[in-house]
């Protein structure tokens, strides 16, 4: 046993842990289990879960014991019949070969990107959160999931290419209208870790990806997300963030990237803000200049702006308009 949450377990949470991953691999009906408290049983599923993504096809369990016994007698809750989930698994198993064979000398951050895009260009938002949009199963085989399918997707296709890659949980805040608890990924990428929220990115998408939340450091991914269920390795290095070579800090810089996009024909300019905060006078002066730009070439501007990141998306050719953008992932369960 090597996965991540694993190792933060004592001996008996670790033997709990092995016992259920052996017992649901095979698709047992029940799994005999050393006894512990219910808290730290329930912990073990979770970690053991966070750790294996291709367990997709269990969504929870229940248990019974005989008072004085030394263990618990585990009753698996399985998404579909064993017939069913080996079908599943073939599936899932072919479309993942065909992912990843094209990936094989790739660079580890060229992986990251093409795990990034598969999810950006095949996965849509399900709305209605079936089962099996909080497992692989959802992205991988009908192209719907939520945070914690997406998660699971990114890492499994990470363990698959040899990114080492981790699920972090973070808790619900309703103060903040965080109703539910939310996803991501931690990944080491040439030696440094990075956070990495494919679901954010894939709710901004406006016709154009969108790379807002692609390996952010610790400062960064917490300005609009919670605090964590388990803990995670610290991610400290900015150097690996996307849009570092358009991090511009001068009103002018803008003007003048907007000219050359303009002069290639984009029909967008995406960029991060770090001149300082990003007010509604400062959007409102950027704006103006972008528009004057376009004007010169007949074109009007819109604006998508996610504001907690600092990161604004310019459409050429749109009448002007502003969107204000919020990630609506982490309103789920």
């Amino acid at each position: 046993m090597d996965g991540y949450y694993y190792k933060g377990l004592d001996r008996a949470e670790k033997a709990a842990y092995e016992q259920m991953k052996t017992g649901l691999e095979a698709l047992a009906p029940s799994i005999r289990v050393v006894r512990l408290e219910s808290e730290r049983l329930a912990e073990v599923y979770l970690r053991l879960k966070l750790d294996t993504p291709l367990l997709f096809y269990v969504v929870g369990y229940s248990y019974r014991y005989y008072p004085g016994a030394d263990h618990v007698e585990l009753i698996p809750e399985y998404l579909f019949e064993k017939s069913k989930i080996r079908t599943h698994q073939q599936a899932i198993s072919a479309r993942m070969q065909r992912l990843v064979r094209p990936l094989q000398g790739k660079s580890q951050l060229e992986k990251e990107l093409a795990i990034h895009d598969f999810i950006l260009e095949n996965v849509r938002y399900d709305k209605l959160k079936k089962s099996y949009s909080h497992e692989i199963i959802g992205p991988m085989t009908q192209g719907v999931g939520v945070c914690e399918g997406i998660a699971k997707t990114v890492k499994a296709l990470c363990d698959a290419v040899g990114v080492e890659c981790i699920i972090a949980l973070s808790e619900a805040n309703p103060e903040r209208g965080v109703r539910y608890r939310h996803t991501w990924n931690i990944l080491t990428i040439d030696g440094k870790r990075y956070h990495l929220d494919a679901t954010f990115d894939n709710s901004l998408q406006r016709g154009v990806k969108r790379y807002d939340y692609f390996n952010l450091d610790d400062r960064h991914i917490f300005l609009d997300h919670e605090k964590l269920v388990l803990p995670v390795p610290a991610c400290g290095d900015e150097k690996g963030y996307y849009y570092r070579s358009v991090s511009l800090t001068r009103p002018e810089d803008v003007e003048n990237r907007v000219r050359q996009a303009l002069r290639k024909k984009q029909a967008h300019f995406v960029f991060h803000w770090r001149g300082g905060g990003l007010n509604r006078e400062i959007l409102a002066d950027l704006l103006d200049r972008a528009a004057a730009q376009a004007g010169k070439k007949g074109l009007g501007v819109s604006c998508a702006v996610n504001v907690r990141q600092a990161v604004i998306q310019l459409d050429f050719g749109a009448a002007r308009e502003t969107e204000v953008q919020q990630p609506d992932e982490g309103q789920e369960e």
